[in-house]
């Protein structure tokens, strides 16, 4: 079997270690972290885990506010571990990455309404 031949990579720029400004208005990015936590946490809740695009470290930390508030609203800990150099998974206790899917439905919190 032939080797395969490696793909040209155009326009790839490397992430500057400076924070840098979030392109999102302060109303942006309060709405965009609302949804966040509502999907999110109804997907948390259904499954004990969720995973979500985290290509910046803008994403990053949103995602570790998500968690964090979801954590203060259910009274439990919610963790948000990278997967890859590109996802987040934001779980309960026993349900990160590679752990059960589904777990006992009386540790699971109630779904997130809308904020």
């Amino acid at each position: 079997m032939e080797a395969p031949e490696p793909r040209e990579l155009r326009n790839v720029r490397t992430v500057p270690e400076a924070p840098v400004p979030s392109p999102l208005t302060d109303e942006e990015e309060r709405r965009f972290r609302a949804v966040l936590l509502a999907e999110l946490g109804h997907e948390v809740s259904a499954r004990g885990r969720a995973s979500f695009p985290a290509h910046t470290p803008e994403d990053r930390r949103r995602l570790l506010d998500v968690a964090r508030r979801l954590g203060e609203l259910w009274g439990q800990p919610v963790a948000a571990v990278p997967v890859d150099e590109l996802r987040m998974c934001l779980h309960l206790p026993g349900h990160g990455p590679g752990g059960p899917a589904d777990g006992p439905a009386e540790r699971r919190p109630p779904s997130v309404g809308t904020a």
